[in-house]
């Protein structure tokens, strides 16, 4: 293969019938870094023995008080997101935020843990952890700054960094997610998430991703930003939509069959380019 090396962008070997694909979605598709997005990763806590309890302890700490429940929220971790949906392992964070500003520009003030006596005596318990860990608020109780902990109510996307296949998730706000995943807030969730979930999107990552060297790829933020997906028209969104609400409700491969030839249509890719991106295995 003849490259020009005419510009600084990152290059990849690409076969013609590559380039075609290549040429396609680039001419319909929007870079994702130039979308009404935000892409942030999971909350880091400091300590997860003391912030991410189970059923038992949410429980225990609920009837000990059911003030408590105001700030233990489910969350989800990497390992529980599959394609499409998630596995609740039933874990909870304990989220003694640091303050932030919601989305409406109103400053919402750091927890007190001393409105919750309770949960205080629960994260004393870890306290030589607690204390000494880089990721902190204004107190050892607090969780460190995140200017977009108002994100994490709002419906979003969510995905775990390292997988061997595209598996991204839809939340409805429901709930957080912790550091070992990502989460996209903005414009048309459910219709990007056809798109990320494609086998286009397989293909296209194993091109431009960052692999662990073991069959799986990494889906940093940087590079999920260069998926060039089209605009959601009022034709594209009464294609996709209903698809996909179908597979949140019930998966099946014969709706992901349906979904991904849908998502071909509107690249107006030709057989040949299909039956390619199909039958494409990773390494």
């Amino acid at each position: 293969m003849t490259i020009p090396f005419a510009t600084s962008d990152s290059w990849t070997i690409l076969s013609p019938i590559e380039q075609s694909i290549k040429r396609k979605i680039e001419a319909i598709g929007t870079p994702l870094k130039d979308w009404d997005i935000r892409i942030n990763y999971g909350i880091k806590t400091g300590c997860n023995d003391a912030f991410i309890i189970n059923e038992a302890t949410r429980a225990r700490l609920i009837s000990a008080d059911p003030k408590n429940a105001e700030i233990i929220r489910p969350i989800l971790r990497g390992k529980d997101i599959r394609r499409y949906g998630y596995t609740f392992a039933n874990q909870y964070l304990i989220a003694t935020h640091n303050g932030y500003r919601d989305g409406n520009g109103n400053e919402v003030l750091p927890i007190d843990i001393s409105h919750y006596p309770s949960i205080k005596a629960h994260l004393d318990e870890y306290w030589d952890a607690v204390s000494v860990r880089t990721d902190k608020g204004v107190t050892p109780y607090n969780l460190r700054n995140c200017a977009y902990m108002d994100d994490f109510s709002k419906q979003k996307i969510v995905w775990g960094e390292i997988s061997d296949k595209p598996k991204f998730a839809f939340d409805g706000g429901e709930y957080v997610q912790e550091a070992t995943t990502f989460l996209m807030t903005g414009s048309e969730p459910k219709y990007l998430l056809a798109f990320l979930n494609s086998q286009l999107s397989m293909y296209f990552f194993s091109k431009i991703g960052t692999t662990t060297g073991v069959g799986t790829v990494r889906w940093k933020k940087y590079k999920l930003e260069e998926f060039s997906i089209p605009s959601p028209t009022a034709e594209r969104l009464n294609l996709l939509i209903p698809l996909i609400d179908g597979l949140l409700l019930e998966y099946t491969h014969e709706m992901e069959s349906n979904m991904n030839q849908a998502v071909y249509s509107i690249f107006d890719f030709s057989a040949e380019e299909i039956d390619y991106i199909e039958n494409f295995q990773y390494d």
